[in-house]
C-alpha cells in the first residue's frame, strides 16, 4: 500500500512538472546566485537598530495581547454571570452586546504585527 502511494505521488509530481514545463536541468540554471556583500559599519548599526526596534515592538505586542486576553476573560466571566441572572431575552441581548463591545475595545488596544527588518 505504501509503495502504491509513493508511486502515485511520484507520478503526479512528474505530471505537474511536465505540465509546468520545468525539468531538473532548467530549474537549476534558472535560479540566480545571490552573493552576500559585507555591510558598512553605518549599515550594520542601522540594521541592528532596526532589529532591536522590531524586538521591542514584538514584546509590546505580546504584552498587549496578554492584557487583551485577560480583559476578554474578565468580560466573559461577567457575561456568563449576567446571562445566568438574566430572566428576559432583552437582558441576555444586552449582556451579549456588552461582551462584544468589551472584546472590540480589547482588540483595538493591540498594535499591528511588526514587520521584520530586511538586511540591506
Amino acid at each position: 500500500m505504501k509503495l502504491l502511494q509513493r508511486s502515485i505521488a511520484a507520478a503526479s509530481m512528474a505530471g505537474l512538472f511536465a505540465i509546468a514545463g520545468v525539468t531538473g536541468a532548467t530549474a537549476d540554471t534558472a535560479t540566480p546566485v545571490v552573493k552576500k556583500v559585507a555591510l558598512t559599519p553605518e549599515q550594520k548599526t542601522a540594521f541592528q537598530a532596526q532589529i532591536s526596534a522590531f524586538h521591542t515592538a514584538v514584546t509590546a505586542r505580546h504584552n498587549a495581547l496578554s492584557t487583551a486576553w485577560a480583559s476578554i476573560d474578565a468580560a466573559r466571566a461577567s457575561r456568563d454571570a449576567a446571562l445566568t441572572a438574566a430572566t428576559t431575552p432583552e437582558a441576555k441581548k444586552v449582556a451579549h452586546e456588552a461582551f462584544k463591545a468589551a472584546v472590540a475595545a480589547a482588540k483595538a488596544k493591540v498594535p499591528a504585527k511588526p514587520i521584520k527588518p530586511v538586511r540591506p
